[in-house]
C-alpha cells in the first residue's frame, strides 16, 4: 500500500473538476494507493522519471519516491493541457 500525497496545484485542479470527473480521478487515485499501475506510463523528456495514469480525458502526472512508500502527484489536468 502507498501514501498518495497531492502537490497543492494538483490539489487546486482536482477540485477545480466536475463532479463525474473528480469521481473517475478519485478511483484512479485509490488505485495508485494500492499499488495498482496497469496500464501507466513512464514519461520522457522534461518529464523524464514520472509517470502517468489515465482518467478519461484527464492525465495524472506522479512521481514514485523511494518506489516504496510515497506517490507524489504533481499535476491532474485535461490532456490537451497537461504536459
Amino acid at each position: 500500500m502507498f501514501k498518495v500525497v497531492l502537490h497543492t496545484t494538483a490539489g487546486n485542479e482536482f477540485l477545480s473538476l466536475k463532479k463525474k470527473d473528480k469521481l473517475l480521478v478519485a478511483n484512479k487515485l485509490k488505485n495508485l494507493k494500492a499499488g495498482n499501475f496497469t496500464g501507466d506510463k513512464l514519461l520522457q523528456g522534461k518529464h523524464k522519471g514520472k509517470y502517468r495514469k489515465r482518467a478519461g480525458n484527464f492525465r495524472i502526472v506522479y512521481l514514485r519516491e523511494n518506489k516504496i512508500v510515497l506517490i507524489t502527484v504533481i499535476r491532474i489536468a485535461h490532456r490537451k493541457e497537461v504536459y
